[in-house]
């Protein structure tokens, strides 16, 4: 098969979670540029969304599903109903998530919960119950959203901190038992992204100044540097990649 060919979507269905904006909305938008339908999910994402508009316009399918993710009977409940409406999904992307910022002294166990629950068990609870599907049809590729922080222990986020920890080990889980399933599983890890959760660092100008002084690129990321590793992970390009967690930073963890 041509190079180019592996990386060819058509015909594929993906569910990419936190599809509403940010890297999850690049990272959906890329995949229907290679060809894949489109099932997104955010806690408020309605039909006619701007991901939506802009996925059809492409000529795909775009079918918009609201879960609080907070919320683990919220989350059962919509992995039975995505799966009873879409049988076969071929392409997960877990990329919903939340930052809660206060310093460690302080991190309330709210604060802490939450956290936990959005970017870490309902991450789990979805991969469970969409990936055992992919593992009965011998075939599926699996993305996990992790970060600079599944490697270092960041500042006034313990909890996120803790939860991006996990979801580097639990890419690793799920592909030791799934690799040899026909189920790839790996994870990107941004860098400092021009997104919502990075806002308070970039209005803060001594936050804002040393992040960039570090970023051997000499920018912030943008969502649309995730389409890349999005389809190539995504893709027949990455058969033989299991249990990876790829940097998209900058070059940060290499200075």
């Amino acid at each position: 098969m041509p190079v180019l060919d592996t990386f060819d979507l058509t015909g594929k269905t993906a569910l990419v979670t936190g599809a509403k904006r940010g890297i999850g909305r690049g990272m959906a938008e890329a995949l229907a540029e290679a060809g894949a339908d489109i099932i997104g999910v955010s806690a408020t994402l309605e039909p006619g969304s701007e991901v939506q508009q802009a996925v059809e316009a492409m000529g795909r399918t775009f079918t918009p599903y609201a879960c609080d993710f907070s919320d683990r009977s919220a989350v059962k409940t919509f992995a039975a109903q995505v799966l009873q409406d879409h049988p076969q999904i071929d392409i997960l992307i877990n990329n919903a998530g939340t930052i809660l910022r206060t310093p460690a002294a302080d991190h309330p166990d709210d604060m802490w919960d939450t956290v936990i629950e959005v970017n870490l068990n309902a991450q789990f609870i979805l991969t469970r119950e969409v990936g055992k599907t992919m593992v009965e049809r011998g075939t599926g590729k699996i993305i996990f959203t992790a970060s600079l922080l599944t490697f270092q222990g960041g500042i006034t986020v313990p909890g996120y901190a803790a939860s991006k920890g996990g979801i580097g080990q639990l890419t690793m889980a799920f592909a030791n038992e799934w690799a040899g399933k026909g189920v790839n599983v790996n994870a990107i890890a941004p860098g400092y992204i021009d997104t919502d959760n990075t806002e308070a660092l970039r209005n803060d100008p001594v936050r804002s100044k040393s992040i960039l002084e570090r970023i051997p690129a000499g920018r912030w990321g943008k969502p649309e540097d995730f389409k890349g590793p999005a389809v190539f992970l995504a893709s027949d390009a990455s058969a033989y990649m299991h249990g990876h967690v790829m940097l998209v930073d900058g070059g940060w963890m290499g200075r």
